[in-house]
């Protein structure tokens, strides 16, 4: 696949994740790291870049919070935007449609949170014929707490989400492998 059939798609990486309870700066400079040189590369070799927010009728993710924006420091740029209201980033955005119209075959996923919004894109992208790249180290999570009262640490969880889609909805790549095709 080649830059002109892939897109890069940057989920959620929005200042609505600051004031939410589970928020933590855990791995948060890394994530920022990664992710910016997935975007600087990406626009480099000419590969659209597609930011996706996630919106709601009240609270931190209400576009009339004000946090609905870039996640700081992050220096985006997109080509296009798109709001959603469910996990996916292809329910009910119009993505699809853009992505048909520019003969997009290739979906490069980055963003916030890895276990929700990332995986079901990913997950949603593949059952719809795309190939995906999966950038794990562009992505970023919290750790949560399941029913038995164990914490879950976000390296785990992230380890998790890329052992449900290797191979099987993504191929799991660093910033570098998904720069390269």
């Amino acid at each position: 696949m080649s830059a002109s059939n892939s897109a890069l798609v940057v989920i959620d990486a929005q200042e609505s994740f600051r004031h939410c309870p589970d928020y933590r700066e855990q791995d948060v400079s890394a994530f920022v790291a990664h992710l910016q040189r997935l975007v600087d590369g990406a626009k480099t070799a000419g590969i659209p870049i597609v930011q996706i927010f996630h919106v709601e009728d009240s609270g931190p993710f209400a576009e009339t919070s004000g946090f609905v924006t870039s996640f700081t420091p992050l220096i985006v740029q997109p080509e296009v935007i798109f709001h959603k209201h469910r996990h996916s980033a292809l329910v009910g955005t119009g993505l699809d449609v853009w992505l048909t119209m520019h003969g997009i075959r290739r979906l490069i996923v980055s963003g916030i949170r890895s276990e929700q919004c990332c995986e079901t894109t990913v997950r949603h992208a593949s059952d719809l014929g795309y190939a995906v790249d999966y950038v794990s180290e562009a992505t970023l999570t919290f750790s949560m707490t399941d029913a038995t009262g164990r914490e879950w640490g976000a390296a785990e969880i992230r380890a998790r989400t890329e052992l449900v889609l290797a191979e099987r909805f993504a191929r799991i790549a660093t910033v570098e492998d998904a720069l390269a095709g």
